[in-house]
């Protein structure tokens, strides 16, 4: 149950829906606009020179189907101020950055981190003269001792989204603020539903929306959502870079968003049964899912978590590359392929020991993670068992 009396499935389907956007329809229709018209000079001046927010004034600050998106989102995050939508969940993560972040400033970056999300502080903040540290996942209150007089901001993902390790955010954004420092989160995989990011301390609260929100494999987005005090940077600096989320895009993840929470329920479950099951195979050294004992932090994500969704790896017990791809290619009912959160299932081999700089790895096989969908259970792990049969195959 929330902070406003409603529950989850509850929020999601009533959220964001204004009437006076809805004007009588279930859902906000989609509003595609470009030139918006005035009546008058008068009237068109006078627009200009006040806030524009959740008011028409041209195409590229939205429209009434965007804010219906964007005002939901909000209202799932207790506390929040206001969010913003993005083309893609990787924008969301620039345009949060540079938000806060300017040349001479360093960032804090948690070495378990969204691959594009080491790329845009390596490459794009990097010829800014912005400096980026890495830092270990399990860190937590420590993080204190790395922040120096250049720290801007802190950039969190919990749990990591290729070896799943459970950041102690609290304990982060704590630390964080006694300094003036802003946090950010990557809450993708946990979605506000499970880990309610504002009311935990973060400043910025970020989702790919292109994963649970949309839920369909079928839309680009982003948004960030912001505490008291931060959307009014965040919003400029949107603004200023020119983004926007389409129209169709933004009514395709308000769709999605209806029935998010009933989804995520079915992708926990069946996630766990197929983390449990491969937990107990010869073939498997170790499961990374952050409901089980064995994941890094996993006291954290009993403590901080309402829930856990579909994503999660698994280690082999020994092999090499081509027996992990003998494994993955066989498979009937999991798709290869990037991304993750809609309904289909699918298996990625992850080689994250060549993307750390703060922490090391010793995994004692390759790593695949596996997006599970909504498939029947019991298909999925039949063809996980035949995969492991190819596996022990090929290492024999």
């Amino acid at each position: 149950m929330s902070a406003n009396g409603k529950g989850d499935s509850t929020r999601v389907v009533a959220a964001g829906r204004r009437k006076d956007w809805t004007q009588g329809i279930v859902n906000t229709p989609v509003w595609r606009a470009s030139t918006i018209l005035y009546d008058s000079v008068a009237d068109l001046r006078a627009s200009g020179a006040t806030d524009t927010h959740h008011r028409l004034f041209y195409g590229r600050r939205g429209t009434p189907t965007q804010w219906s998106l964007a005002d939901a989102l909000t209202e799932l995050e207790p506390g929040a101020e206001a969010t913003f939508l993005y083309p893609s969940g990787v924008a969301a993560i620039a345009a949060a950055l540079l938000s806060v972040l300017s040349p001479g400033d360093e960032l804090l970056l948690v070495d378990s981190a969204y691959d594009p999300s080491r790329g845009i502080a390596n490459t794009l903040l990097k010829r800014m003269g912005i400096t980026t540290r890495f830092y270990d996942p399990l860190i937590g209150a420590g993080i204190a001792e790395l922040i120096g007089p250049a720290t801007r901001a802190i950039l969190m993902e919990s749990p990591g989204s290729l070896t799943f390790e459970v950041q102690d955010a609290p304990a982060i954004c704590a630390a964080a603020k006694a300094r003036g420092v802003v946090t950010l989160l990557d809450n993708t995989w946990a979605t506000p539903l499970f880990f309610p990011a504002i009311e935990h301390g973060v400043d910025l609260s970020i989702l790919a929306c292109t994963k649970y929100v949309v839920g369909h494999s079928d839309v680009m987005l982003g948004s960030v959502t912001a505490a008291p005090g931060h959307f009014g940077k965040l919003r400029d600096t949107s603004f200023q870079l020119g983004q926007v989320a389409s129209p169709d895009d933004s009514w395709l993840g308000s769709r999605g968003l209806r029935t998010m929470a009933v989804r995520l329920r079915q992708h926990q479950a069946s996630a766990l049964r197929i983390a449990e099951w491969l937990a107990g195979r010869p073939e498997v050294s170790r499961v990374l899912h952050p409901a089980l004992p064995s994941c890094p932090g996993h006291a954290l994500f009993a403590r901080d978590f309402k829930g856990a969704s579909g994503l999660f790896s698994f280690v082999l017990n020994g092999g090499d590359d081509a027996a992990r791809a003998a494994l993955i290619d066989g498979l009937d009912h999991f798709g290869i392929g990037f991304s993750w959160g809609g309904f289909e299932s699918l298996a990625l081999p992850v080689d994250p020991a060549r993307h750390r700089t703060a922490t090391r790895r010793a995994d004692a096989g390759p790593i695949i993670r596996l997006q599970i969908g909504l498939e029947d259970t019991d298909d999925l792990i039949a063809d996980l068992d035949a995969g492991l049969a190819r596996f022990r195959a090929h290492v024999s």
